[in-house]
């Protein structure tokens, strides 16, 4: 029966799936080569021969080799030697090692091994057993650059992931900074009332808004917002939201309305809650929602007119140090149709002071989980009933911190600090 034409001939190495294809040969005997080196290419592999460990090195830098096969004892530089000087190359792959020897001591094969020889071969070299030593070779190099392979596979997958997250959080840092923008000002001084504002979301963005908007001369409009959840999603939803309270015309905010005469009045805040909710439910396909405090203060009389919306309730602090928690309650909005919500008004004297805080304060936990909640609230605007502006406002950011054993918020945490000083 005739071989096929493909076949390969018995013994011959198979070069496309074998590692070692190029062998060098070391030894001072020119015979000893010969005889290697017609072993080694009757079964397919590139030799290339060295009679010196100096001139082996000098062929490892022209062109990388596979496996080396190297005699122990050679005059100059013997082959343990060139073994460590060929693992101080600079080498793409690892390459293989065996020395030829007629040592047998245990010792000496120590010595070897910790030169950097991968195995041995006694000699006179057997046929079979240098065929043999040298297919256990292959597979360990297999294995080596296959794992090196991977390694690159996985250094390379890394470094792309890498360059992804810094594009990400330069976008986000980006976006961090374009939401701080949508509070243009921190702190505004209306003459009777002086406003405070903070925004400090728990991620690169996050869904709490602060802000107020003039009415007339004689009244303004605050407004606290917190959405669902937190990150990107959260965050553009806040920046929609911003744009239903952006200007002082009836036409750029929704809580505004004309009169007869042409001036800007405000409408009922209950009202603007519906208003929005519908627009909510009609218009954007989401499951986020978000809670509400709306509230119109007129600065004359001092009269806060409100509207709360799954909001927590607003902490007002008298002029004698006095805390009290105000508000009618109601649900978020976005979640039910037709929902309605009421109104609710408190009187500020001259020398009170308004805190209206997203549920990152009230909720805001200690590292044994228990939150602040609004009896630690009240202790803290007892304890800085003397600061303020920013000032109890960059303390009130302090104690939070403090309080949270200096760990992140694990919610946004905003707020509006609303002082009056009446009119007198």
């Amino acid at each position: 029966m005739t071989a096929h034409r493909n076949q390969k001939p018995a013994g011959l190495v198979d070069v496309e799936t074998d590692v070692v294809r190029h062998v060098l040969v070391v030894d001072d005997s020119r015979a000893q080569r010969r005889i290697l080196s017609s072993y080694l290419s009757r079964w397919g592999y590139e030799v290339k021969e060295a009679g010196s460990g100096q001139e082996a090195l000098d062929i490892c830098a022209a062109s990388p080799v596979d496996l080396v096969l190297s005699d122990w004892m050679m005059p100059g530089m013997n082959g343990l030697e060139f073994c460590q000087a060929f693992r101080e190359m600079e080498r793409e792959h690892y390459g293989y090692f065996i020395l030829l020897t007629s040592k047998s001591e245990k010792e000496e094969i120590v010595h070897g091994l910790d030169g950097g020889a991968d195995d041995f071969l006694s000699k006179p070299v057997a046929a079979g057993e240098l065929r043999a030593r040298i297919r256990a070779g292959d597979r360990i190099l297999r294995m080596q650059r296959e794992l090196s392979d991977k390694n690159r596979l996985v250094t390379e997958t890394l470094d792309e992931i890498s360059g992804l997250y810094d594009a990400l959080d330069r976008d986000l840092i980006e976006a961090r900074n374009l939401q701080q923008s949508l509070v243009r000002d921190r702190f505004k001084n209306f003459g009777p009332v002086r406003l405070s504002l903070m925004l400090h979301p728990s991620g690169h963005v996050g869904g709490d808004l602060v802000g107020f908007f003039p009415i007339n001369k004689d009244q303004i409009g605050i407004f606290s917002i917190d959405v669902s959840g937190h990150g990107v999603a959260s965050a553009l939803m806040t920046a929609r939201l911003a744009s239903y309270f952006s200007g002082n015309t009836a036409e750029q905010n929704i809580a505004l309305d004309v009169d007869a005469d042409g001036r800007n009045q405000a409408k009922s805040p209950a009202d603007v809650a519906q208003r929005l909710n519908k627009i909510f439910l009609d218009e954007m396909e989401t499951e986020l929602y978000f809670t509400l405090g709306l509230g119109y203060v007129d600065m004359p009389t001092g009269r806060l007119t409100m509207v709360q919306c799954g909001h927590p309730h607003a902490a007002i602090q008298r002029s004698d140090g006095t805390v009290e928690f105000t508000g009618a309650g109601g649900l978020p909005i976005g979640l039910i149709p037709d929902a309605s919500w009421e109104n609710h008004s408190v009187h500020l004297a001259a020398g009170d002071r308004l805190l209206m805080a997203s549920d990152g304060v009230s909720e805001c936990p200690d590292p044994s989980g228990q939150m602040l909640e609004e009896a630690g609230l009240r202790k803290i605007l007892h304890r800085n009933a003397r600061l303020r502006g920013m000032a109890f406002i960059e303390t009130l950011m302090w104690d939070l911190s403090n309080y949270a054993g200096d760990r992140d918020f694990p919610d946004d945490i905003s707020a509006i600090f609303l002082e009056y000083e009446g009119t007198g």
